[in-house]
């Protein structure tokens, strides 16, 4: 992360020591990640809001990518949202490094649903599993859960690459840019699988809307979150008044 100067990445501005802990300064993200944001409104995000995140999350792919390194571990947990509405890539706690002389990867790595299928067949693996990963993020953030999130991990890690590649439950509900969005990232072969570079020529994320569709989304969790703790404290003080009575 150090390497990294991108407006779309999730800026490291050093570390320490402290009574033996590891201190790790990091740009701050107020609104949290995009799970956070879902699971505090308790649904999941529209079309456009989709678009909005997946268009950021991709440039700060690209970013990654041009310098050889793979995020390996992209999922809706990872992406933060500023105050500003701009979402940016963050924990490069699996990250890998590409070099000259190592243009793939084999360690296994990563978080079991949103594995590439070559990650998991350990057959070596480069930039393209991190799109792989995207496509099943998008589905998360669409409908909650990435794919076979139903079943044990372990079985998910032998289906995702003897299955299908995995779709919307209900695609008609999805327009068609969104549809084959998904069917790009997802191809099971690497080498047919576009790069981040192509995908942010694709209609889907060309026409993505501007930070203003997320910072009313980070608006709302906020308000959400702001009543919990309000409601909260006051159910608090209405029993501290009681044990006082009593």
């Amino acid at each position: 992360m150090q390497q990294c100067d991108s407006k779309y990445v999730v800026k490291y501005y050093g570390s320490y020591f402290k009574n033996s802990d590891l201190w790790i300064v990091m740009e701050y993200c107020g609104a949290g990640s995009v799970s956070d944001i879902m699971r505090l409104r308790r649904k999941t995000l529209t079309e456009r809001e989709m678009s909005a995140v997946l268009r950021d999350t991709i440039q700060g792919l690209r970013y990654l990518h041009d310098l050889k390194k793979i995020h390996r571990d992209i999922k809706a947990g990872n992406i933060l949202l500023n105050t500003e509405g701009q979402a940016k890539l963050a924990d490069f706690g699996v990250a890998g490094q590409l070099t000259d002389t190592m243009a793939k990867r084999n360690t296994v790595i990563g978080t079991p649903f949103w594995m590439a299928p070559e990650v998991i067949e350990e057959i070596g693996y480069d930039t393209k599993a991190d799109i792989w990963s995207l496509g099943i993020t998008a589905i998360e953030m669409a409908e909650g859960r990435p794919p076979y999130a139903d079943i044990h991990p372990m079985r998910a890690i032998f289906m995702i690459p003897t299955k299908p590649p995995p779709t919307f439950k209900k695609p008609d509900e999805w327009s068609e840019e969104f549809n084959d969005f998904i069917k790009q990232c997802l191809v099971k072969k690497p080498d047919d699988r576009k790069t981040a570079s192509q995908l942010v020529e694709h209609s889907f994320i060309a026409n993505a809307p501007g930070p203003e569709v997320l910072q009313a989304i980070i608006k709302d969790a906020s308000e959400i979150q702001f009543n919990s703790r309000v409601s909260n404290q006051t159910s608090t003080d209405i029993g501290c008044d009681r044990c006082e009575e009593e």
